[in-house]
């Protein structure tokens, strides 16, 4: 039996929960998170066999956990991250991977150094709509792709980022980094490479009018509230906001590739869309993932057709999948409940992981150093070519190493 613990078993941490599957060898053993309430949902649902670590040093002093999620705020990472792979643990870490490049290459390094497996969070490769992209694509529907685009409104930024610790650099670099580090993450994916060299531009833009802010010492809610808007009518913002609230970004990619990223806000709607175009068509999704009463779709133009056709040459509506995130989640834990027993994986690499905040962090660099193009800095060349691969060994063959081995 493959025991796991949890760093961080509130809000994303429920992720942990799809992993508990006692028939198939996965038992969720330890949590530890700050929140009495969260602790005491646990313990209602999963008894008290169910052990809290106080710290997350305590959850992995215990010898007997196998797995640990990692699904703390973003500025954690890299220090418990490090900490659970130089125990030997298999780790699911929430994107993104750190807050700085050399944040990510002293987890990749640790992860290297001690044969630890290590597994990101980039649920979005696993979306129906972003596989079916990138199947049209290796099919070879729109030619050799040149240029992809995406376009992200978020009406709900002011809710879940600008109320508690996403909205200081020092917590969470900035929302390029942080939220667009999925869609970098995808963006690569579809394009088969990394970016090589980025420049940005944005500006906080709207949030910093706003006068109604929480106490330093009050706690701040993410909660989405319909009657908070305009958005300069924002109620309980943090204390501090120093990150932009829309930006955006150019890549040049190894390969050739051209991309472009835009993230804004304080829209009124909330939609995420690709487009990705060849030199025989174009591809463009409608919606993130498909729900009961509203499918997402992709659709595909290939010939001349005009103004008129917004409908595509080819549309494919994409039905809905049970779980959340359009049934993502179920799908990212069953690739990492396998990676954990066989050391392979079709979700993003330690690496992949690694480029998206990398891209996402010199882009951020720029905007807020005059619009400069700035390179994207490499890994070393042993974490390179480092596999990213876990160790394939059955729990009761797993030799943990201490810290100082």
């Amino acid at each position: 039996m493959f025991k796991i613990g949890s760093i961080g078993a509130g809000g994303r941490g429920r992720l942990c929960e799809n992993a508990h599957r006692p028939d198939q060898g996965f038992e969720l053993a330890a949590i530890c998170d700050p929140n009495p309430r969260v602790i005491a949902d646990y313990r209602q649902r999963y008894g008290d066999q169910l052990r809290v670590a106080r710290t997350y040093q305590e959850l992995l002093d215990q010898d007997d956990l196998d797995i640990v999620f990692i699904t703390t705020p973003d500025y954690l990472h890299e220090e418990q991250a490090v900490a659970a792979l130089e125990r030997g643990k298999v780790v699911y870490l929430e994107k993104p991977m750190a807050i700085t490049i050399a944040g990510c290459d002293r987890i990749l390094a640790a992860a290297q150094r001690h044969g630890a497996g290590l597994y990101v969070g980039h649920n979005m490769r696993f979306f129906p709509v972003i596989q079916k992209m990138k199947q049209w694509i290796d099919e070879g529907r729109i030619g050799e792709v040149q240029a992809i685009w995406c376009r992200h409104f978020i009406d709900y930024g002011g809710d879940a980022y600008f109320k508690d610790w996403h909205s200081e650099q020092r917590y969470a670099t900035g929302l390029l980094l942080q939220k667009g580090a999925h869609d970098i993450d995808v963006i690569h994916y579809l394009a088969g490479s990394y970016t090589q060299r980025t420049v940005g531009m944005g500006k906080l833009s709207v949030y910093n009018q706003v006068q109604d802010r929480r106490r330093p010492d009050e706690a701040g809610s993410a909660r989405f509230v319909q009657s908070h808007w305009p958005p300069l009518k924002q109620k309980k913002l943090s204390p501090i906001i120093d990150v932009e609230d829309h930006t955006m970004m150019l890549m040049q990619l190894a390969n050739g590739i051209q991309a472009s990223y835009c993230q804004c806000h304080y829209t009124p709607d909330s939609m995420r869309n690709y487009t990705i175009i060849g030199t025989e068509g174009r591809i463009e999704n409608d919606g993130d993932f498909s729900h009961e009463t509203n499918w997402a779709s992709v659709r595909l133009w290939n010939r001349r057709c005009g103004p008129a056709s917004r409908q595509g040459t080819l549309v494919e509506a994409v039905p809905p999948i049970q779980g959340s995130h359009g049934g993502a989640d179920p799908q990212i834990i069953d690739d990492f409940l396998a990676f954990a027993q066989t050391g392979q994986r079709t979700g993003a690499t330690p690496l992949d992981a690694r480029m998206s905040v990398a891209a996402g962090y010199q882009a951020t660099l720029s905007l807020r150093q005059g619009n400069q193009p700035l390179d994207v800095p490499p890994p070393s060349a042993g974490l390179a070519t480092w596999s990213g691969l876990g160790p394939s060994r059955r729990p009761e063959e797993h030799q943990r190493q201490s810290p100082n081995h």
